[in-house]
């Protein structure tokens, strides 16, 4: 079959690999129809935690082709989506749809190491399927349900776990696909008020259509900016969806005192210079996760069946599988306008 692997930094190829088999009784073998490059994928572009030969990719859904004989859930032929991260499948936490929660400690993320090849391919083995996999309900379209699989869910829990409450007014810093699901699924709590801050011009104004106000962080800073759209208070919640430093730190000064943070930007840095004395005397709540993903499933899945999320217009390039290389170019370098990049695995 055909993946996109990672030979070094920003040095992908499609290159001609082993199929996969069954990882075990408990694991499915999935024929991938369609699968996306997210922002956290260019952390091992960029050379971060990567290594070469890694088969990258954990936004893929598709059709069941070879099922394990103690999966219960799929059959061959159910056409699934796949959770990006994975536990043992079979530990309290894990059924309960809290893979990153694992108590056999075996939670990963799909083409992040050689141990758990991704979806960026014509096939992916799926490990601990009953856990791990949905079937692709009726009213739910190809594009949203590859939403399902890691961004949309992680924008919602960033918007769940900010505590956002009718009338409020809150702050997402970072316009990305996750920035824009984690503001639309915090529309759902009904605020009064959304600022909507991101540097790139393209990305404020799909905020804008979407009927939000923005900010450009260079025209003043971020914090300087907040505070003054809510008179010197703050803003009652801040979403993070970056997960840069500066970033972090400005959603802890960007919110009012009592007030809180919810960050779910990717974070690689072990030595984050975390403003303690700040955080401590505004008496904040900070919170930040890697998305348990299908804990988000039940919730989800009718928002979008039923018309309530419409987060399918973050794709905005569709591409063929063959031309992955120019794909993470493009949505490395904000090119064209890109926020999303869909891949045909077929093409």
């Amino acid at each position: 079959m055909r993946a996109v692997v990672l030979n070094g930094a920003h040095d992908v190829s499609v290159e001609t690999v082993d199929d996969p088999g069954l990882s075990g009784p408990d694991g499915i073998v999935v024929q991938v129809e369609s699968t996306a490059i997210c922002g956290s994928d260019l952390h091992l572009y960029h050379g971060d935690m990567a290594e070469p030969g890694v088969h990258l990719g954990h936004e893929f859904i598709g059709s069941v082709v070879e099922t394990g004989a103690d999966v219960d859930t799929v059959s061959t032929g159910d056409r699934v989506l796949v959770s990006g991260v994975v536990g043992c499948g079979a530990c309290r936490e894990c059924r309960s749809g809290w893979p990153m929660r694992c108590l056999n400690a075996g939670s990963a993320v799909f083409g992040t190491s050689l141990e758990l090849p991704g979806g960026q391919a014509e096939f992916a083995a799926v490990p601990g399927a009953d856990a791990s996999v949905r079937r692709i309900p009726d009213g739910v379209t190809d594009e949203q349900a590859v939403l399902l699989t890691d961004i949309l869910p992680t924008g919602f829990l960033g918007a769940s776990r900010a505590d956002i409450t009718p009338g409020a007014t809150i702050a997402v810093i970072g316009l990305g696909p996750v920035g824009i699901c984690a503001l639309r699924s915090a529309l759902l709590y009904s605020p009064a008020r959304v600022l909507a801050v991101d540097p790139v011009a393209h990305r404020r104004a799909h905020a804008e259509r979407i009927g939000v106000e923005t900010i450009d962080p260079a025209d003043g800073g971020t914090m300087a900016q907040v505070l003054e759209a809510t008179g010197g208070r703050g803003a009652d919640a801040v979403i993070e969806a970056v997960g840069h430093d500066e970033t972090i730190n400005d959603a802890i000064m960007s919110v009012k005192p009592g007030g809180t943070v919810s960050v779910v930007g990717v974070s690689t840095n072990l030595a984050h210079p975390f403003p303690m004395a700040i955080a401590m005397f505004k008496g904040i709540t900070f919170r930040i996760c890697v998305a348990d993903i299908p804990s988000t499933w039940d919730s989800l899945i009718p928002l979008v069946a039923n018309g309530r999320l419409h987060p399918e217009d973050v794709f905005t390039h569709r591409m063929g599988l063959s031309s992955a290389a120019d794909a993470y170019r493009v949505f490395d370098g904000r090119e064209d306008g890109v926020m999303k990049v869909l891949l045909d695995p077929t093409a």
